[in-house]
């Protein structure tokens, strides 16, 4: 009995001695759960346990909501980005020399924390800066990363934490796992396509190397952008408006304004004088009866002459200082 009186009289003064840790054992204990499990996942004791002062090491911690029924699309977007940044850190410091612990505290294990920090939207991310030691900081409030910007990536916020480190401390690089899956899914995409072009070739390149396919999609875009179909998409211009007499008006005043019908109908004439010009150039030639290459001029000439005569009509309309006309308009 004297023997265990004596051997618990022995022990007493280190007991005591590990009842009272000091900042440094804090440090060293939570970090080696870091290194085990990346970004601690803390509650509201272990978080009041982490960032209480006196402390002689720097915290940063994420305040974020994940669950689906609290509807922050923000937190689990950035919360991948945030577990790569926590285990690239702790796996390139194991030794701690950095002196900075990660931790999420999401809302379901830390209510009563949220609610001392008066806290409305997540998620919020806090760096604790040491409040002993050579690096403490007189001011004992943390700093405050608001993602006003949205979704940030994980080199964003370790430039941000770099930025309340001292210029010396360790700073390990952001190491972003190979994405196997990706990396499959372009080279089968790349490999499906070359093959699809080798079968295809035989039949896609006479498509592509026709004159008249090329002239064709020449002509549309031609007619299509000089009629003012840019214009509309950039104005936002009204399809039509109306004349002030219970009518519709198709064409609107002024050559620097233009309504949507409008350039639909200016892009018809000039397809229309296109038609009638390369008829004219190409078709009208090769005709081999002289009666219907005769009946084919008039008539092409004669479509010329009213659509030309229609469009100068237009452009009086749009401006009556404009002085060219054709019958018969």
């Amino acid at each position: 009995m004297r023997w265990f009186q004596l051997l618990a009289a022995s022990v007493l003064p280190f007991v005591a001695l590990a009842a009272k840790k000091s900042s440094g054992d804090r440090f060293n204990d939570f970090h080696t759960k870091s290194v085990a499990s990346g970004p601690l996942k803390l509650d509201d004791a272990s978080y009041t346990q982490l960032t209480k002062a006196p402390r002689d090491y720097s915290v940063a911690v994420l305040l974020t909501a994940l669950e689906t029924r609290f509807g922050c699309v923000l937190c689990r977007e950035f919360q991948p980005e945030w577990e790569l940044l926590g285990k690239s850190w702790t796996k390139g410091d194991k030794v701690g020399a950095s002196r900075l612990i990660y931790g999420t505290l999401d809302f379901v294990d830390g209510k009563n924390t949220f609610q001392s920090l008066m806290l409305q939207t997540a998620p919020i991310l806090l760096f604790f800066h040491p409040t002993i030691g050579p690096n403490a900081k007189t001011d004992a409030q943390p700093v405050r990363f608001d993602f006003s910007a949205g979704p940030q990536s994980a080199e964003q916020i370790h430039t941000w934490v770099s930025r309340h480190l001292p210029a010396d401390a360790v700073k390990p690089t952001i190491r972003r796992p190979i994405n196997y899956v990706k990396i499959i899914s372009v080279t089968t995409a790349v490999l499906g396509v070359i093959t699809f072009f080798a079968v295809a070739s035989p039949y896609l390149i006479p498509v592509l190397q026709n004159r008249n396919l090329w002239a064709a999609f020449s002509l549309i875009a031609v007619l299509l952008f000089t009629s003012g179909h840019m214009f509309n998409h950039i104005r936002k211009v009204q399809y039509a408006g109306g004349d002030g007499k219970g009518g519709i008006s198709y064409f609107a005043g002024g050559f620097s304004n233009q309504f949507g019908l409008e350039s639909q109908i200016v892009a018809a004439m000039y397809g229309v004088l296109s038609f009638a010009t390369i008829s004219l150039a190409l078709k009208v030639p090769r005709i081999a009866d002289a009666r219907a290459q005769q009946f084919a001029v008039f008539l092409w000439s004669g479509v010329l002459l009213l659509m030309y005569s229609f469009l100068l009509s237009v452009f009086r309309m749009k401006n009556g200082g404009y002085q060219f006309w054709l019958p018969p308009f």
